[in-house]
């Protein structure tokens, strides 16, 4: 069976220096695929590179059959795959509605458009009961449900969220994995960065651990949490 996603001896580099430096992986369809490792392991790196908004000095990526590597950004969002960004990076001077709205720019199916607003409102009961709302003046935890809103807006294929939780309350951040494993109960496919190990390889089908632009570690989620050098690294276990 061939994956959604597969990615192959991928390459990054910032001028002379190489932050991803030949990894591997894949994605079936249907999975949660977690890519954990400290900061500076490259995995947002990654992440932007997939997302077409930084080129690979080597490697190849294929996305549902078809070759990613010098496709833009915009052509990659058409073709199914969206990136929720570490930093949310939504609009905050537009309303939460208008947001939305941006998330589905490619599409031109008013009647699909609206219902799908309509289940990122079902999804997130706080962003319908504040629609109106400047994004700018919402939580923290809010704006990432925006972000991860917008992101769905776009009817993805494979949905990549770079750190959800980051900087959110413990009640915020288990709002926000809740909301995750919901996603994947509903069958959609997910490639998820986040820092909190434990709760990233608990939902996780499969994971990856990167070390210095490198995958050092892989297994199934459930694998990787018994794992004495995970445990111990990314855990906080002895």
């Amino acid at each position: 069976m061939t994956a959604l996603l597969e990615v192959e001896d991928l390459r990054v580099a910032y001028g002379k220096i190489e932050a991803v430096k030949g990894i591997s992986f894949s994605v079936e369809a249907g999975q949660v695929v977690a890519l954990i490792g400290t900061n500076g392991a490259g995995k947002t790196t990654t992440l932007r590179t997939l997302s077409g908004l930084l080129k690979p000095s080597g490697g190849r990526i294929t996305f549902d059959g078809r070759p990613l590597n010098g496709i833009p950004a915009h052509k990659v969002v058409s073709l199914g795959l969206a990136h929720s960004p570490e930093g949310r990076h939504i609009f905050p001077r537009l309303s939460i509605a208008e947001n939305l709205q941006l998330g589905a720019f490619l599409r031109s199916d008013k009647d699909g458009i609206e219902r799908d607003i309509q289940k990122a409102y079902d999804l997130f009961p706080i962003l319908g009961e504040r629609r109106k709302q400047a994004a700018g003046t919402l939580s923290g935890g809010e704006q990432q449900m925006l972000a991860m809103g917008r992101a769905l807006m776009s009817q993805p294929k494979l949905l990549m969220l770079d750190e959800p939780s980051m900087g959110l309350s413990p009640i915020m951040m288990q709002k926000i994995m809740e909301t995750i494993a919901a996603l994947k109960a509903e069958g959609m496919t997910i490639l998820l960065i986040e820092q909190n190990a434990q709760a990233a390889l608990s939902l996780a089908d499969y994971g990856y651990v990167m070390e210095v632009g490198t995958v050092k570690l892989s297994g199934t989620g459930r694998d990787l949490l018994v794992n004495d050098d995970v445990r111990k690294t990314y855990l906080g276990e002895e």
